[in-house]
């Protein structure tokens, strides 16, 4: 496993929380061994730990929150294909051992090395099936638009992964829309409820859109570009202040202060500051469904290019 990267067995990558055991190259390998990954799977698990560990994402939150969140890796580039990683029919489900053992290495990582046990460590009230594996890859050879990794800046051939502390998806079930409006106002309106991690008192709350190829297709033929269908969503995913108030967080934090100066009740608040905090990819095969995945408001993507692939 370790002739799967660049760098030294006992080379240090960072400590995992909530324990803090050092994560060498030699303890991610031997976790990449149990989880039964192949060598050429071990650069994306190794780029993932590092973006785990930017602070931005906030890993020691999301280990220990009693939110259900698990980090999703969102992997791009050549070493898709490469490698062999399902970006199409099912993505989210079984039947690919890249995506399945390059999420479960980084679970028993999160659990071996952050000691992210069940109700020691990792306090989640109840948990969610993508705490065994989280892993897909962006079906770019069917998307209109760029993909992820080339908004945050990298070139189309680089290699990365992206990781997104987020809940399980929310199915976008829309079978009549022949519109982009009609799909979008379907999508804004799963990302809008009460009760979703998605709060809106935090000012680094984000949430993923993950579209099927069909409706990402129909989407495109009404020409919006992906910055269009960000600011869609922005105007169309808000609740009432009023409703609100009724449940949730309310009044458990400190909302922003534009919030706290809202009088009306009716005002329509968006479920995050801006819509550059919708993150949009394209993933899945045929059929007129897309998915909704909450993050946990505290922590925030991280994008890392997979640079240690051996010589």
């Amino acid at each position: 496993m370790l002739r799967g990267v660049r760098g030294e067995p006992d080379e240090v990558t960072g400590r995992i929380p909530p324990a803090w055991h050092e994560a060498t190259l030699e303890k991610l390998a031997v976790n990449a061994v149990m989880a039964g990954c192949l060598p050429e799977y071990f650069p994306v698990i190794v780029a993932a730990v590092e973006a785990m560990l930017d602070p931005a994402f906030n890993l020691y939150g999301v280990q220990a929150t009693t939110h259900p969140v698990a980090p999703l890796l969102i992997v791009n580039g050549p070493i898709v294909q490469a490698i062999g990683m399902n970006a199409g029919a099912g993505v989210f489900g079984p039947g690919w051992r890249p995506n399945a053992t390059i999420g479960r290495a980084i679970r028993l990582i999160l659990m071996n090395l952050g000691g992210a046990w069940p109700g020691a460590g990792d306090m989640a009230t109840q948990g969610q099936p993508s705490k065994y594996t989280y892993c897909i890859a962006e079906n770019e050879a069917e998307s209109p638009w760029a993909p992820l990794h080339v908004e945050h800046g990298l070139d189309p051939a680089q290699s990365a992964v992206t990781v997104f502390g987020g809940e399980n998806p929310h199915n976008v079930n829309d079978h009549v829309s022949r519109t982009a409006a009609g799909i979008l106002t379907v999508v804004a309106d799963t990302m809008a409820t009460l009760g979703s991690n998605v709060k809106w008192y935090f000012s680094q709350s984000q949430v993923l859109a993950a579209l099927g190829p069909e409706h990402a297709a129909t989407i495109a033929r009404s020409g919006l570009a992906k910055a269009d269908v960000k600011a869609f969503l922005w105007e169309r995913a808000r609740l009432p202040f009023g409703r609100l108030k009724l449940g949730g967080m309310w009044g458990i934090h400190d909302w922003p202060d534009w919030m706290n100066a809202t009088a009306d009740d009716d005002a329509l608040l968006p479920i995050v500051p801006a819509p550059e905090e919708i993150l949009v990819i394209v993933a899945g095969g045929p059929g007129k469904h897309s998915a909704v995945i909450p993050n946990c408001t505290f922590s925030r993507a991280v994008t890392r290019p997979i640079t240690r692939l051996p010589a």
